[in-house]
């Protein structure tokens, strides 16, 4: 008795001449994608170079020939700003708000998001998503009611006063953010804890906010670079007091008399200065705030 050879089924060859357009496109966006990473990038570096090249030229060189390099570095320049133009002072007032407003928020906001993220209430989303709304109000909206209601409470043209709205400014990021972080953390860590005897708070600061350390760097660098650049808040805060200041309002003053004197030498090295602590923060913490914002993904 014979059987009759069934016909074997080929595998179809995943390489076939249907690929290369598709392959082909990839190429042209991925191609595109990039180019477009390195006109933003150099749009981006050159300014700041040329900035800080002009820092350590004189003012005759910066007129006469603005995209050359300076013939001798004059660090006279930066002394000039940091005293002359107190920019130091500036620049230390700056750091105290900043520092105090971005613990505050980061305190609070890391609260009530992993309070959202773990805990069930009655209004729990009713509280959270007024949090969310606040991402898409505008501050400058609410200048002249804020005004008002700083000047009532006696925190008008002190440094309380702006560290309290700038915690309150960033607190619905804040709270955004984390509240997403904490939900991608293990539970079975926080049972376990809790089994052991550990109670709720000592189970926040003990356990929980350390395993969301990423996403808490990210946010706190976020929310510095947003308080530290911030102009809009102390200009009406912060009026009249010129020692009080922060080191935008610094900035914008030395902008307008060293643009009627023609020291344009100092006022690129009061710019520089206000950079550097921005440069160094994300130099120096790159990879935390990689790791935070790639971790609720990496889950």
């Amino acid at each position: 008795m014979t059987t009759l050879d069934q016909p074997t089924a080929t595998a179809p060859n995943p390489v076939t001449s249907g690929d290369r357009p598709v392959r082909r496109e990839l190429g042209v966006a991925n191609a595109l994608s990039h180019g477009f990473l390195l006109l933003w990038g150099l749009l981006t570096v050159l300014p700041l170079l040329w900035m800080f090249i002009s820092s350590f030229k004189t003012n005759g060189e910066i007129l006469a020939d603005p995209w050359g390099l300076p013939g001798a570095l004059h660090l006279d320049n930066w002394a000039r700003a940091w005293t002359g133009a107190h920019i130091g002072r500036y620049f230390l007032n700056s750091l105290v708000v900043v520092t105090g407003s971005v613990s505050l928020t980061m305190l609070m906001g890391a609260t009530a998001a992993y309070v959202f993220a773990r805990y069930e209430f009655r209004g729990r989303q009713v509280v959270y998503y007024l949090f969310v709304g606040g991402l898409m109000f505008p501050v400058f909206l609410a200048l002249v009611p804020l005004f008002f209601v700083v000047r009532n409470a006696g925190l008008f043209n002190t440094w309380l006063g702006l560290i309290l709205v700038y915690a309150a400014y960033s607190l619905p990021f804040t709270v955004f953010f984390l509240t997403a972080f904490f939900r991608t953390l293990p539970t079975s860590v926080a049972e376990a804890a809790l089994v052991d005897g550990c109670g709720h708070f000592r189970l926040f600061f003990r356990v929980m906010l350390p395993m969301a350390r990423p996403g808490m760097i990210s946010v706190a660098i976020f929310n510095f670079l947003t308080h530290w650049n911030q102009f809009l808040l102390p200009q009406v805060l912060l009026q009249g007091d010129e020692s009080k200041w922060m080191l935008a309002q610094g900035l914008f003053a030395l902008s307008v008399s060293q643009g009627y004197a023609g020291d344009y030498a100092r006022l690129f090295a009061g710019l520089s200065i206000a950079v550097l602590p921005v440069l160094a923060v994300y130099v120096a913490f790159q990879r935390q705030v990689q790791a935070g914002l790639t971790a609720g993904q990496l889950k």
